[in-house]
């Protein structure tokens, strides 16, 4: 009936792997229930190979370090992987951090040997920014200020390796470990060179904002797309900048991708664009070159021109639904994707940001369709359309589920939508992305559409989802979930006494418990 997910490090939902990879509650009921061995096994698994789709959104290390404390788990398999010999030419975040959170609950709550085992890692690891920053919300000023000479001795006294110190002063997320090693009066040497490294970063931030890349205000049109196309620092016949430019026509050139610029050239275009400049800019959406007539289509829609619909429905005729799946600026354009899928894909995208009245209208027309115009228009109706386009998006999520699988970036607004419409006869094929997603972030807006679409909720997912590991989830779960379940009320005052928990959480809790009732 519906496409499966091609992700294939993922396990099947119905086995513990799968449940703990994608994070779910039954994963750690599950855990807690199987022989030990095999929920050991299991939880091993996911710390080794991080089974999130985007790290940066996605949680999974309260869950895991909680699971990790319930089974008593030890810290030997977490202390193999961090110090495995792949550490050394690995070095990438992603192999580590999963790991590296974990330590940081574990030490929250308590656990002395996770907390001697992130210090180790922050002065031996490649990824000691991470585990620098873990210990920078829970260590003591000594252990901290015990760290500085090991963290400093990976930055030679080189002007290379200065520079290199002065970046990491400069972009620390966490910046108390430096500012306790630049306060301790007894390295008086180490003071003195984060101090110089400090000033070296501000200086650094003051000559970036001094000579910015990028279109200036006072650019024409036609230099605003010319840069927007191949990323050129400067118009031809501008003044040069200062400094050293970037190199023309590189596709980072400024330090950017062809989305970035398209943004950056898109707000340009507000700033120096007046009515003269229509039919410039109508050409170029008709049929420019393709980050220029990218730029050009979304200012178009930004400001509701009458003949963007048109010239939108144009350059995304016949595109595949999957154009319509938002595409991240930070990973840059899609390898995959040729000329005409990149202009597709932007068109669509500006389309998914209109307003207006007339959007909403098109909308209707184009939803039946089987390609990324129906797909995106599916979208537009589930975030502004009204009652009366239930239908249509019920009929967009099926179609995107059956073609693009349970894990697609293009069902979150149509969840979001079967709840905002009250899309009661929805509730069977959310439920199937529930259960089937590898996205934690998908499943919760499954679950919040299930929460008003589905009778069965609070006595059936919602009990399940007490366990998830996304804050929003167990928040949902709290104020929804069937109290005459006996797991639930233990459950709830669990949650209510966990120092870890998030505040939204607790006080979803403290709503559900009585006056009487004791968290534990």
């Amino acid at each position: 009936m519906f496409a499966d997910s091609v992700d294939s490090d993922i396990a099947p939902s119905g086995t513990l792997l799968g449940l703990l990879q994608r994070g779910r509650g039954d994963g750690t009921l599950h855990a807690l229930a199987a022989p030990r061995a095999e929920a050991l096994a299991a939880l091993g698994q996911c710390l080794r190979h991080d089974p999130r789709r985007d790290w940066r959104l996605e949680h999974r290390s309260l869950y895991y370090a909680r699971l990790h404390r319930d089974l008593d788990a030890g810290l030997d398999d977490l202390e193999d992987h961090l110090f495995d010999p792949a550490d050394l030419v690995d070095t990438g975040e992603e192999r580590t951090g999963l790991a590296l959170s974990v330590l940081g609950h574990l030490t929250s709550y308590g656990d002395r040997g996770a907390l001697l085992l992130l210090r180790r890692y922050a002065a031996r690891g490649a990824n000691w920014r991470w585990a620098l920053d873990e210990l920078a919300v829970r260590d003591d000023d000594a252990g901290l200020r015990s760290l500085g000479p090991a963290v400093l001795a990976r930055f030679p006294r080189t002007p290379e390796g200065d520079a290199e110190l002065a970046a990491a002063v400069r972009d620390a997320f966490e910046p108390r470990p430096w500012r306790l090693w630049a306060e301790d009066p007894g390295r008086p040497g180490q003071a003195e060179r984060i101090g110089k490294a400090g000033e070296a970063g501000s200086f650094d931030r003051w000559q970036r904002q001094l000579r910015p890349t990028g279109p200036r205000p006072g650019w024409s049109v036609r230099a605003v797309l010319e840069w927007a196309q191949d990323g050129s620092p400067e118009p031809s016949g501008s003044p040069e900048p200062s400094g050293s430019p970037e190199p023309s026509g590189s596709p980072e050139a400024g330090g950017r991708t062809p989305q970035q610029r398209e943004a950056a050239a898109a707000r340009c275009l507000a700033a120096v664009a007046g009515p003269e400049d229509r039919p410039e800019l109508l050409a170029a959406a008709r049929g420019g070159p393709g980050t220029a007539r990218a730029v050009a289509l979304r200012h178009l829609a930004e400001r509701g021109d009458a003949d963007v619909l048109d010239l939108i429905e144009a350059a995304a005729a016949h595109s595949p639904a999957s154009c319509a799946v938002p595409a991240d600026p930070a990973d840059g354009p899609d390898p995959a994707d040729g000329p005409g899928e990149t202009v597709a894909r932007a068109a669509l995208a500006a389309f998914s940001r209109m307003r207006t009245t007339a959007a909403v209208d098109r909308a209707r027309r184009w939803a039946r369709r089987e390609d990324g115009l129906g797909a995106a228009a599916a979208a537009m109706l589930a975030v502004r359309g009204g009652r009366q386009d239930g239908p249509l998006v019920l009929t967009g999520l099926r179609r995107a589920v059956r073609t693009q699988g349970p894990d697609s970036g293009a069902l979150g607004p149509l969840l979001d939508g079967t709840a905002r419409l009250t899309v009661h006869c929805a509730a069977p094929v959310v439920r199937y992305v529930y259960r089937e997603t590898a996205s934690s972030q998908l499943r919760g807006r499954a679950a919040r559409a299930l929460a008003v679409t589905d009778p069965s909720f609070a006595a059936g997912c919602a009990v399940e989802c007490l366990w998830d590991c996304e804050e929003s989830t167990r928040e949902l779960a709290a104020r929804h979930a069937a109290t005459g379940d006996a797991r639930v009320v233990e459950r709830l005052r669990r949650l209510a006494a966990d120092p870890a928990e998030e505040e939204g959480v607790q006080s979803a809790v403290r709503g559900r418990l009585g006056p009487g009732e004791p968290a534990r």
